[in-house]
């Protein structure tokens, strides 16, 4: 028999009076399965794009990659299961090959220069 896998997205507006919204909140998957989390924005300025997993509230969240948005290809994903895009109004975070371990709060937060 196959785990579930379930992964909540919430994401988190640093700068006052942009928004960023989580496409799905809740996305529940199979081992082995890959998984696309998507957050909309409307931001202004160009903003660098964070990722963060969170496992429990007995760890602190984890950082998972870095990226500049609105199609900049510089970038820091130390773990290559996982993938990033951004573009003007939104940002996915993309896990390949899920495990159980994968199961938790993934956080999306931006930054304006």
């Amino acid at each position: 028999s196959s785990n579930d896998i379930i992964c909540w997205s919430l994401c988190c507006r640093l700068t006052a009076g942009d928004s960023i919204t989580p496409q799905q909140p809740e996305v529940t998957k199979t081992e082995g399965e890959s998984v696309k989390l998507t957050c909309d924005y409307q931001i202004s300025g160009t903003p660098d794009v964070y990722w963060y997993k969170h496992h429990s509230d007995l760890q602190a969240p984890q950082f998972i990659l870095w990226k500049e948005a609105r199609g900049s290809t510089t970038q820091y994903i130390p773990d290559k299961r996982y993938g990033s895009e951004a573009s003007d109004r939104s940002t996915n975070l993309t896990i390949a090959a899920l495990t159980l371990a994968d199961t938790a709060l993934y956080y999306c937060a931006l930054q304006t220069q």
